[in-house]
């Protein structure tokens, strides 16, 4: 504070006195780096075993429904034309659900799921061009099925199951919470591989590694990168999941889904890689791409979207 105030007397000095002031050299001021953004790269449609791509499927944080709507989300959707659309935190009840998403012809399919409690909270959404086999909701454990955060649709050859992973909030207060929740969804998950392999999909709530995130060390001790947090998608891994992006780009920097709204960072790139696609073992020969549509715009996430063979 001193040195302050005394650069303040300095100035103030400096210009009531011009005639003696000795010319100072100034400063040069340090030029702002140009931000490193990611360049989502042509779409791979072949897997490794040769195979083409028979499925699309996307997923997307809305961060509200109704709002997404309003800012042209579902004109993305279109031009993307994905078989399945997944969106998560839709925080909407199925009687406020706006008509030009329930009425889209392209997805004669729709299931939703909220909050039980708190309308406008939490919510997860599945549009499928193709009627499932079966459609559930949560993951059969109240205590988490009452937030409207899980469901699933069973396909001839495959489970998909989108998620919106409990936020471990501010000041960590839901992190114990949020440790049950892993290891309950890690157990839902694995029973599902038993019968069918499955493909997973959604805003996971953590950046799994430092490259996952722009400053991962003054980001330990937040939500979505405590040790906690990322033990629990490294046990998910090593229970024989795959995560789909890094199986492809494994060192890739600078690939983020999420950006917060305040000081630019989604101009600057400051982001978190928090959105996933994520395979059993056996599914994995077949995948073909998974993207970051770090362009489209709408929400503070960005789409991500899965090709791939089944």
């Amino acid at each position: 504070m001193k040195r302050g105030k005394n650069a303040e007397e300095a100035t103030s000095d400096g210009e009531n006195n011009t005639a003696s002031a000795t010319p100072k050299k100034t400063k040069k001021t340090k030029e702002p780096e140009a931000p490193i953004l990611y360049d989502d790269p042509p779409d791979k449609m072949t897997s490794k075993d040769g195979r083409s791509a028979n499925m699309k499927i996307t997923s997307w944080n809305v961060d509200g429904l109704r709002a997404w709507v309003k800012k042209n989300g579902l004109d993305w959707v279109r031009e993307e034309n994905p078989d399945v659309l997944c969106l998560q935190e839709t925080k909407c009840a199925e009687k406020s659900l706006p008509a030009d998403i329930t009425s889209m012809p392209e997805y004669p399919h729709k299931y939703w799921a909220g909050s039980d409690d708190k309308e406008g909270y939490s919510g997860v959404a599945m549009l499928c061009k193709t009627e499932p086999l079966k459609v559930t909701y949560g993951i059969g454990k109240e205590e988490h099925d009452k937030e409207g955060r899980v469901i699933t649709a069973e396909f001839p050859s495959f489970y998909l199951v989108t998620v919106y992973v409990p936020n471990s909030g501010r000041g960590l207060v839901r992190l114990d919470y949020r440790k049950t929740w892993d290891e309950d969804f890690r157990m839902y998950l694995s029973e599902l591989d038993i019968e069918k392999p499955v493909v997973l999909c959604g805003d996971l709530n953590v950046a799994h590694q430092d490259i996952d995130l722009k400053n991962p060390k003054g980001n330990k001790k937040n939500a979505g990168f405590t040790p906690e947090e990322r033990e629990g998608f490294g046990k998910l891994l090593e229970a024989g999941f795959t995560d789909s992006f890094r199986e492809l780009y494994p060192e890739q920097q600078y690939a983020y889904s999420f950006w917060t709204y305040m000081m630019g960072c989604r101009q600057k790139n400051v982001g978190w890689r928090l959105d996933y696609f994520v395979l059993s073992a056996s599914l994995v020969p077949g995948l073909c791409d998974s993207k970051i549509r770090n362009k489209a715009l709408g929400s503070d996430h960005c789409p991500i979207t899965l090709h791939i063979a089944v």
